[in-house]
């Protein structure tokens, strides 16, 4: 993508309005922590003492509106210890540049290293920055930076007191995670009535796994609606796939794809059910007839053989649906949990056990082809450097510069500017809104006071609209506070448009001076993703062929580390494609058919994984081709990263064996689940090929085209599956 092309995208996307739901009363809560601290502190002490403690409430609040799994109230609490911490720290050093900017170095780098922990820890650590810039020029003394740090602290208290005494929809992002989770899975069936390959993206269940990691205390308390549900969705998801595909479920056409279509259709509204009664907590009917659908008669079944299977397994799937619709999310405590060797909940380490998890994943991101590593060293080079620069120009609150920095940089390219494009935008509106406010009504101190209050309610309640419309009335919020303190709109908002279009331009001159493009590393993340994928399928192999817990433990894991593979590939493909960077590994079209082949190669695997055994008989081919497969797949990866050919030569033998055996073959399924996996394979081979002979796309595309149909017609399935 061009530079031209590119800023376009960025302001686009910077100015965007995002869809989401606003949550006002969970604003109005914040907005009075706030209010509760800048009012007394205001009355009682003084303007300074009350802006630290407006920063306090302010900052941990927006901390809690973060996506994370982990009690509110500890967020603000961690959140008010940190900028307490950072304040009092920076005040000890803030005499002399020679102290100062070492320590101002040290935490940005600290705070951007903050990023392997997650997007939260990320952006809390950078208010810590602000903070230590600002409040340095409030204390005149040792003993009154510590008052300024307790009342910062005390801000973050106020805030977690709030939440409390007033709990807003108690385990609300946790219901909405599973709601989605279940709600995607309905969302698959119905789109499987009219396309059998239609692509799921399971997205939604690893952010309902992620959800459902708990600490032991919270899974004491946690409602018993929100156990089991997230097991049965993942059971459901290859069951309907199986279902509706017509290589090896029903029919392409006649009457056993009009009974897929009435399964797949009350499937869809029983999971829908259930999604509306987690989420909302109350019971919720199933829509009529489903459960007349939902029965499997032994004599008028039009449905035969996997289809048959796969049709008793999603009833007794759905069955337990049912029970979850019916129960809704009542009130009541989960059962005390066993000990940890017991333990049936995915454990999420405490607050104190989270050190070590610390470590070790910051110890990892400590390289130099890490982009959270690189974000770190821009974040410090760019805080010192927007602090110099401003305390060179004759104006007034210099830290303004390396705040609007540090505030809108992530490690990635496309966020970065986005989000210096947002608030050059959003401060623009704010100071003009907020200085037609104090010519209107004045500079009192408690006016100014209110409106800021105001404002951060108005911050709050937009925050996840987008960046620039809840910056808007962040910046009407510095000013009324500045105003608060006795300055004049006349001298701050001059200064504040001018040190936020510097400190958005160093941002953005950061990284195209030492920017972690994610186009160079696509092979790399495709390898990963090739390798793991290959796991999952040998792993799904093995558990089908010798079904032991071992086996089906292996297959677990390997499915997880599959989606995480996946994941990693997506953001750095979706990445990729808004950085101007010319493609130095896969263009972008190899980068799109690699990825649609390796999404039909896990689709593969998925569909095997919902066959059930017939009996408990090994097979032997199934273990071989398992074996071919994750060789075969290994050393694909390395070929893929150091931009050779693939080669599938053992995959080929072993299904040319397994073909050889199939009189005997109980279940022809899983066989015809190889054959699609080895046509996936070839489409990647044909995508990531790299002699010149190979790059005619037209002919070897159309040869690909040409076997698969040849294939179809032979096995008589109709049309090959398209992707996952």
């Amino acid at each position: 993508m061009t530079w031209p092309r590119v800023f376009g995208e960025v302001v686009r996307s910077g100015l965007t309005i995002e869809e989401t739901r606003l949550e006002p009363l969970l604003a109005l809560r914040t907005a009075v922590g706030v209010a509760i601290v800048v009012g007394p502190t205001l009355w009682l002490v003084s303007p300074a003492y009350a802006a630290s403690a407006a920063l306090g409430a302010y900052s941990a609040g927006g901390a809690t509106f973060q996506r994370t799994w982990r009690p509110r109230k500890v967020i603000a609490l961690a959140a008010g210890a940190s900028l307490a911490l950072s304040t009092f720290v920076g005040y000890l050093a803030a005499g002399r540049l020679v102290t100062f900017l070492p320590l101002l170095a040290v935490w940005a780098f600290a705070a951007g290293m903050a990023w392997a922990l997650g997007s939260t820890a990320g952006i809390v650590a950078a208010t810590t920055v602000g903070s230590m810039l600002v409040t340095v020029t409030l204390p005149t003394s040792v003993g009154r930076a510590l008052e300024h740090a307790g009342v910062i602290a005390l801000g973050g208290v106020a805030q977690a007191v709030l939440i409390l005494l007033f709990p807003i929809r108690r385990w609300g992002a946790h219901r909405d995670a599973l709601a989605d989770a279940l709600a995607a899975v309905a969302d698959y069936a119905r789109r499987l009535r009219h396309d059998p390959t239609a692509p799921f993206d399971p997205e939604p269940l690893m952010t309902a796994r992620d959800a459902a990691s708990v600490t032991p205390s919270q899974a004491r308390t946690r409602p018993p609606a929100l156990h089991g549900p997230r097991g049965l969705a993942e059971r459901i998801r290859p069951v309907v796939a199986a279902l509706a595909d017509p290589y090896v479920g029903a029919p392409e056409e006649g009457p056993g794809r009009d009974r897929a279509r009435e399964l797949l259709d009350a499937a869809a509204g029983v999971l829908d059910a259930a999604a509306r009664s987690i989420r909302r907590g109350t019971r919720a009917e199933v829509p009529p007839g489903s459960t007349d659908v939902l029965r499997v008669d032994e004599e008028h079944e039009v449905l035969e053989g996997p289809a048959r299977q796969a049709a008793e397994r999603l009833v007794e799937l759905l069955g337990e649906a049912l029970e979850i619709a019916g129960s809704g999310g009542a009130c009541g405590k989960a059962p005390t949990p066993p000990g940890p060797a017991d333990a049936q909940f995915l454990v999420r380490p405490t607050m104190f056990r989270l050190v070590p998890v610390v470590v070790r994943a910051v110890r990892l991101e400590l390289r130099r082809d890490s982009p959270v590593f690189r974000h770190a060293v821009r974040l410090a080079a760019v805080a010192t450097l927007g602090y110099l620069i401003a305390a060179q120009l004759p104006l007034g609150h210099g830290y303004w510069a390396p705040i609007a920095s540090v505030m809108v940089m992530r490690p990635d390219f496309h966020r970065t500017y986005a989000r210096a494009v947002a608030r050059l935008a959003g401060t623009l509106a704010g100071v003009a809104l907020a200085t037609g406010m104090v010519r209107a009504l004045g500079s009192d101190a408690h006016v100014s006071g209110a409106l800021a209050v105001v404002s951060a309610g108005l911050s709050y309640t937009l925050i996840r609209t987008g960046y620039a419309y809840s910056q808007c009335f962040t910046a009407a919020y510095v000013v009324f506070l500045l105003g608060m303190g006795g300055q004049a709109w006349e001298q701050t908002v001059p200064e504040r448009v001018v040190l936020t279009v510097l400190g958005g331009a160093l941002a953005m001159l950061a990284y195209v001076v030492f920017p972690a493009w994610e186009t160079p590393r696509l092979s790399g993340r495709l390898a990963d993703w090739l390798a793991a994928n290959g796991r999952y399928a040998a792993a799904v192999l093995r558990s089908y062929a010798e079904p032991t817990r071992q086996h089906h433990a292996d297959m677990r894991s390997a499915l997880l580390a599959s989606r995480a593979a996946r994941a990693a590939w997506q953001e750095a493909y979706d990445r990729a494609r808004q950085e101007p960077v010319r493609p130095r590994g896969l263009t972008s079209r190899e980068a799109q058919e690699a990825q649609e082949a390796l999404k039909k190669f896990g689709r593969a695997a998925m569909l095997m994984e919902s066959v059930p055994r017939a009996d408990r008989r090994f097979v032997p081919e199934a273990e071989r081709f398992a074996d071919a497969l994750e060789a075969d797949t290994e050393q694909a990866a390395v070929d893929v990263r150091e931009r050779r050919n693939p080669d599938w030569g053992r995959v080929e033998e072993a299904l040319h064996a397994w073909e050889g055996a199939a009189a005997g073959d109980r279940s022809p399924v899983v066989r015809r689940g190889a054959e699609l996996q080895k046509r996936a394979l070839e489409d990647l081979a044909t995508a990531v090929c790299c002699t010149p002979l190979e790059r005619d796309v037209g002919s070897a595309r159309e040869e690909q085209r040409v076997r698969a149909a040849v294939a179809a017609e032979r096995d008589g399935s109709g049309p090959a599956p398209r992707g996952e």
